[in-house]
């Protein structure tokens, strides 16, 4: 009897709580019960996904998430981690030929257009740059060199990560990479504003200028994702942002996990500075042994663990003084009668009269991003188009909608209107096309997300764009608890999501003395 009780709780399976069913949450949720945990997830909304989502209105799907997934064939790194979870090989993705359609103001090529595609494929493109300004061959030549080099490595290498390796095989691969790092160093160190200094083509010269509507951004941001399209590896999942998130959630709970939805956490229970127990909606308290919150950073630390546990660092972070909080965003979305394939799915361009936010954000340029080419988001000979409008003052809406919400709604109407002013410049018969509308501001974000001020991802990168944030696995003097999300990396996204996800399971397994594995490779990791 004595043995029995005493060695009862050795072969009893660890309690895991956590909190949110965004990507990073389902994903750690998966590896988790892979690794023999017993896992529930605890949701606030209705479905799955966090940010990763999509919503019905009326006959349409509105997507508020994927334009691409990185991984998507398996030439590109992140095809590895996902097929640990899903069979990425039997989803069916779209590939686009063409990435952007980008028009510019001032000058046009020496056919007389001021329209630039952007093509995925690099040759195509390289042969595109060329016959319009043949004097800028070397830049040109450059700019391919650049992206191709980066299609030399699957990033990231599951081998496993620092600081796991122990294999001298495995030290050596990592050593390629150190030539890798190197060449993501060179290429944070331009900007698309100095790159266009390079040509003599006034109008290539704007085209890159204009990359992203005149903000200067390091040209590995735009070159990293052209080395994936270009190897048809980084292609839109068919059926958009919510079928991505159920795939994974069916997973989940396909492996034995559980999850509450419509189960907003209240605190996360502490006692002697170790985690018991989440306390959630109706004051229900889960007891568990461990506790991964991957929600919103600030709701965990500075809510759910009333800031008591925070270092300088944290607090620093906090205060924007490390990172700033990435752009919010206001997402209209059109429901159109007739499906506009003649158009481009991707396009930016120039408007006569400025575009004024409420919020104080104006903007000269419109991007326009038609879903034509995935049938399932809108009824036959129909199809969804979006706009996206960045804005560092998702504060104002947040606010606005809580203290007046007839405002509220008063400002949205009137943004709409003056969008569709301007789109009919370019789009004459967009007007008597439209039979919905949506419009997605940072107060929804929070409302269906919780997600800081409304944020669309964590942290904006800053001029470091590869730089890590203080955002750890662990909080200070807080025992058994962790942190992943996609605020774990600046940028964020759902890359960083399920990389962050795979790399906390993998610690809490070595802390808790779980050799890591993964169903699909039926082998130990680490």
């Amino acid at each position: 009897m004595y043995l029995v009780l005493h060695l009862q709780p050795l072969f009893m399976k660890k309690k895991i709580n956590i909190i949110g069913a965004g990507v990073s949450g389902l994903c750690a949720g998966c590896y988790l019960q892979m690794n023999g945990f017993e896992v529930q997830i605890f949701e606030k909304h209705s479905i799955p996904g966090g940010l990763c989502t999509s919503w019905k209105k009326g006959e349409y799907t509105v997507d508020g998430s994927i334009h691409w997934v990185l991984g998507s064939d398996d030439k590109d790194g992140f095809f590895d981690m996902w097929n640990e979870i899903i069979d990425v090989k039997s989803i069916p993705f779209h590939n686009h030929d063409i990435r952007l359609s980008l028009e510019v103001k001032k000058h046009a090529n020496k056919y007389g257009s001021k329209t630039f595609v952007m093509y995925t494929n690099l040759d195509i493109l390289r042969d595109y740059m060329l016959d319009l300004s043949p004097e800028d061959a070397k830049t040109i030549h450059s700019f391919i060199h650049d992206i191709r080099l980066l299609q030399q490595f699957r990033v990231p290498p599951l081998m496993d990560k620092l600081p796991f390796f122990q294999s001298m095989i495995r030290g050596i691969k990592m050593m390629r990479y150190l030539r890798f790092l190197l060449i993501i160093m060179r290429q944070t160190r331009i900007s698309n504003m100095q790159f266009a200094k390079k040509f003599k083509s006034p109008f290539l010269r704007e085209v890159f200028e204009t990359l992203f509507d005149h903000d200067e951004v390091k040209m590995l941001v735009f070159n990293f994702p052209m080395a994936s399209f270009d190897q048809k590896s980084a292609g839109y999942p068919i059926g958009g942002s919510l079928k991505w998130a159920e795939r994974i959630a069916d997973k989940f709970e396909s492996l034995g996990g559980v999850i509450h939805y419509n189960t907003p956490v209240k605190k996360i229970m502490t006692e002697n500075n170790e985690v018991k127990a989440l306390l959630v909606r109706n004051d229900v308290i889960h007891p568990c042994d461990i506790v991964l919150s991957a929600a919103d950073w600030y709701k965990t630390v500075f809510e759910y663990l009333d800031g008591k546990y925070v270092d300088e660092k944290i607090i620093n972070l906090k205060d924007e003084k490390s990172f700033e909080i990435y752009y919010s965003i206001l997402l209209v979305t059109f429901g159109l009668k007739k499906d506009y394939k003649e158009q481009p799915h991707f396009s930016r361009f120039p408007i006569e009269q400025d575009l004024v936010s409420p919020c104080g954000k104006t903007w000269d340029r419109l991007e326009t991003h038609f879903y034509h080419y995935d049938p399932t988001l809108a009824p036959e000979g129909k199809t969804v188009m979006a706009c996206s409008f960045y804005t560092q003052n998702g504060k104002y809406w947040i606010d606005l909608r809580k203290n007046d919400r007839k405002k509220y709604r008063a400002v949205k109407q009137q943004f709409i209107d003056d969008l569709i002013e301007r789109l009919s410049m370019k789009y004459p018969d967009i007007k008597d096309q439209i039979e919905m509308v949506d419009f997605a501001t940072p107060a929804t974000v929070l409302r269906y997300t919780n997600n800081w001020q409304g944020s669309a991802q964590g942290w904006l990168p800053n001029d470091n764009v590869i730089a890590s944030t203080p955002v750890k696995f662990k909080l200070p003097d807080l025992k058994n608890f962790y942190y992943a999300s996609h605020w774990s990396r600046p940028g964020g996204g759902i890359p960083v999501a399920i990389n962050m996800a795979r790399d906390v399971s993998k610690i809490i397994c070595k802390e808790h003395g779980v050799a890591f594995k993964t169903s699909q490779q039926g082998k130990h990791m680490g």
